[in-house]
């Protein structure tokens, strides 16, 4: 649904009234203040007060504040309500970073606010015209990475006669991180890039804590890591993608892509909080090759459920901004995310934003991750449209890099075709083995 004024939906709390204190945001984030100015004059506010829209008061009241105030007893009683708010887009024009100020700025520290969470947005499309978008996006990565067709022939006979899903191919592209993450020489490194590559892997990345330190510089590791990928390319036809951290200032991150080009890469890193907003747009104006966009430190910004954002509102400025590639943790991972919000993150970077840009961007599921996880994923998304990144699910398979990686590709050839895993595995043996039977 097209939008004509930025709108922006929250979970509020407050000992106060919701509809007073909405007011209060909507008037602290436009043309108001905490006192009345003689400039605010009612001609004005029509041209640029934010609007609430709604409120929908919870229901319960709560004993104690989520999140402390001065002005607030810790045993005192709070209401919830979500709220929507909306802007006229002239009073910032089509800006990311003017956009976050708006509606995520000062509204986290009102005194009344006891917990406000951002949980969506819908903008104008006027920012779909100010932005490119993911320049590759779900096609251009499988294109790159040479997993168009992916795991083909089983799939393609378990599908035979039936629908085929909208905006589903024939299978994720199966990648891994570099381990142990620092610590690897840039020669260490490319040994284990060209023992993945021999393995049959689609994708690898660096960790995002490996980056141009004098142990493993930049530069030496591309040079080695591409060496290992091209000659991997010239002996099977296959060149897999991947990932180098060139998270750094802008110069910094400049110069790394260009090396990148000339050394024939087909993606980079970066971690989003790391280099901000207006570094990642800077980032992506320039660059010609996929992003893959690392979240390290979203805990900061959403573990607490009454503040900071939702991954689904998020996610959105970052896609717009040019993002290919987006964590989304993984299924029955080792971080606290919950498994709904995983894979309503990743729904979410599948989900089209305007009606004729869609940007739509690649989710990453990692941590943890293994054939075990592959059913419940695909039944939850019902869609192979994602990068799984498994580290110690190939890395320590009993059969080696090469089984760990056939394992992974079989549990997701189960999952789309309605089989079990452990049917599956019977006549499998890479399979058989990564669900702890012998071999």
């Amino acid at each position: 649904m097209s939008v004509t004024r930025i709108e922006a939906d929250y979970l509020l709390e407050t000992p106060g009234d919701p509809r007073r204190i909405a007011e209060t945001m909507a008037g602290e984030q436009s043309s108001g203040t905490f006192v009345p100015v003689p400039g605010e004059t009612p001609e004005l506010k029509a041209r640029a007060a934010a609007r609430v829209e709604q409120i929908t008061l919870l229901d319960g009241i709560f004993s104690h504040p989520s999140l402390p105030s001065h002005s607030v007893a810790t045993d005192q009683a709070v209401r919830r309500a979500l709220v929507t708010i909306s802007w006229p887009l002239d009073n910032l024009g089509p800006s990311l970073p003017n956009l976050l100020a708006a509606v995520a700025g000062n509204l986290y520290e009102l005194e009344a606010v006891t917990g406000l969470r951002l949980l969506d947005l819908r903008l104008p499309s006027a920012f779909a015209a100010a932005y490119q978008g993911p320049r590759f996006g779900i096609e251009g990565t499988r294109r790159l990475a040479g997993v168009s067709d992916g795991v083909v022939t089983p799939i393609r006979r378990l599908r035979e006669g039936t629908r085929r899903l909208a905006g589903v191919s024939d299978g994720p592209i199966i990648g891994t991180i570099i381990k142990p993450s620092v610590g690897l020489r840039a020669d260490e490194t490319a040994a284990l890039v060209a023992t993945l590559c021999g393995a049959g892997i689609d994708f690898i990345k660096d960790d995002e804590l490996q980056a141009d330190g004098p142990a493993c510089p930049f530069e030496d590791r591309a040079r080695a890591v591409m060496r290992a990928v091209d000659a991997n390319a010239q002996r099977t036809g296959k060149k897999v993608m991947y990932a180098f951290n060139l998270t750094g200032d802008i110069d910094e991150m400049r110069r790394r892509h260009d090396l990148l080009v000339v050394l024939g890469a087909t993606c980079l890193m970066v971690s989003l909080n790391s280099v901000g907003l207006a570094g990642f747009i800077s980032l992506g104006r320039f660059s010609t090759l996929p992003i893959h966009a690392h979240r390290n430190g979203w805990g900061a910004l959403s573990r607490h459920p009454l503040l900071g954002w939702s991954y689904v509102a998020w996610q959105k400025i970052w896609r717009l901004a040019g993002a290919d590639h987006m964590h989304v943790n993984g299924l029955a991972s080792k971080f606290s995310e919950p498994d709904e919000s995983v894979v309503e993150s990743a729904r979410a970077c599948l989900t089209p934003m305007f009606a004729d840009k869609p940007c739509l961007t690649m989710p990453i599921f990692s941590s943890g991750q293994s054939a075990r996880q592959a059913p419940a994923t695909h039944a939850a998304l019902q869609s192979t449209d994602l990068i799984v990144t498994a580290g110690g699910a190939i890395m320590a398979h009993p059969g080696g890099p090469a089984q760990g990686v056939a394992a992974l590709r079989q549990s997701w050839e189960a999952a789309v075709g309605g089989a079990t895993l452990a049917d599956y595995a019977l006549t499998r043996p890479a399979l058989k083995q990564a669900l702890g039977g012998a071999s």
